[in-house]
């Protein structure tokens, strides 16, 4: 089988992280994976190597005028995404998007699979109708967590596989003791959360509960890494800073984090906090478990579904705080085995039989070219136009 993936970046997001893994454990199977992504910012390759079983299209993508906003900057990406694409797309048996840009780029040139890792509700014209398309036009659908696959059904009326991620298990569990010590030389005791300052990721209550902690906990410090995203974040992350300085905290600002560096920032932490207000899974936290490492979450459905008693769960500032300060003094090695347990559970192998199992249900059905898949009249027309 012949199969594209296609991802909107090169940099080291969950879904990008899922993309490559995936296509990964599918060639390792046997098949043709290729997976096609924008290489921003002159990238020529992805954050970290890639197997050479599988084939990589990194389409270079210039970076825009400095007024660029989002809405064009959505527009541009997904025009040259498809430019790129449409000439190659006819030698694929299956096209899966993973994002809504990369589903839009590749659905004018026949059927495409979504994965849709979780739902997003956007107020940019362009990016609204981006998010609206992705979700409605493709003829299959999965989701990696059940919550979001009700989303999907509740919402759209649409019913989706699910497939759960799977984790690089002995990667973080098998973490050099020499670098974990390391790090803990170099940062003391420390909250570790990944994933940069944004409002999705809840970095303002993360900061909050922080400044709650530091009054009991004075000897811990918080480290944030990661970053990379397509929005503009310039805003939120003025008033997260100017917050910081307010409460007198002065938390760790990594950015991004190259990936050979990553499991021993998470093996070293004393606890993971994954405060995002929205998921479809939660990849790093299942990192911070595979790791060992202490998790505190925000009490999302989604999130309990996924991490059931291997988490501690937090729904405001002031649990956050609470969990961490437990998490922090006492040591529970009922929850660490849990944990690892857990994430030993998902394997990208696993994942990746599934993914087989249901690209070959569409074999027969509404595959690429089968005269059962119909296309809307205009599939443009609640797009902004893209010329």
């Amino acid at each position: 089988m012949k199969i594209a993936l296609l991802s909107y970046s090169t940099k080291p997001r969950g879904g990008v992280v899922h993309t490559l893994a995936l296509a990964e454990a599918l060639a390792a199977l046997g098949e043709d994976v290729t997976v096609w992504s924008l290489g921003r910012g002159g990238d020529q390759g992805f954050f970290r190597p890639v197997d050479p079983s599988v084939q990589l299209r990194v389409v270079p993508f210039p970076d825009g005028s400095s007024d660029e906003g989002v809405g064009p900057r959505i527009l541009r990406s997904i025009a040259v995404l498809r430019r790129a694409f449409e000439s190659a797309s006819a030698e694929y048996d299956i096209v899966h998007a993973q994002d809504c840009i990369s589903a839009n780029a590749a659905m004018p040139s026949g059927p495409c699979i979504r994965t849709v890792h979780h739902i997003d509700h956007f107020t940019t014209p362009e990016l609204a109708a981006c998010h609206e398309r992705a979700i409605v036009e493709p003829y299959a659908h999965l989701c990696v967590s059940r919550a979001v696959a009700d989303e999907l059904a509740h919402g759209w009326g649409i019913k989706a596989e699910v497939i759960p991620n799977g984790v690089a298990y002995d990667r973080f569990a098998a973490t050099d003791p020499a670098a974990r010590a390391a790090r803990r030389a170099k940062h003391g005791r420390y909250i570790l959360t990944v994933g940069g300052i944004e409002p999705r990721k809840g970095s303002l209550d993360l900061l909050e509960a922080y400044a709650l902690l530091r009054a009991a906990r004075p000897d811990v410090s918080l480290v944030i890494g990661g970053g990379e995203t397509l929005f503009d974040y310039r805003d939120y992350r003025a008033a997260w800073e100017a917050r910081a300085r307010e409460l007198s905290v002065h938390p760790i600002v990594l950015g991004p984090v190259p990936d050979d560096e990553l499991p021993a920032l998470v093996a070293g932490a004393d606890a993971f906090a994954f405060p995002s207000t929205k998921e479809g899974f939660g990849l790093a936290a299942m990192e911070a478990l595979a790791a060992g490492t202490p998790l505190v979450v925000r009490d999302l459905p989604v999130l309990r579904e996924v991490f059931a008693d291997a988490a501690r769960f937090a729904a405001t500032v002031d649990d956050f705080a609470a969990e961490l300060h437990d998490a922090l003094a006492v040591e529970d090695p009922t929850k660490r085995d849990a944990g690892r347990i857990l994430a030993a559970r998902h394997t990208w192998t696993a994942a990746a039989h599934r993914h087989l199992d249901f690209y070959r249900t569409l074999a027969d059905g509404v595959g690429r070219g089968s005269p059962r898949y119909a296309r809307p009249a205009d599939p443009r027309s609640a797009l902004p136009t893209l010329e």
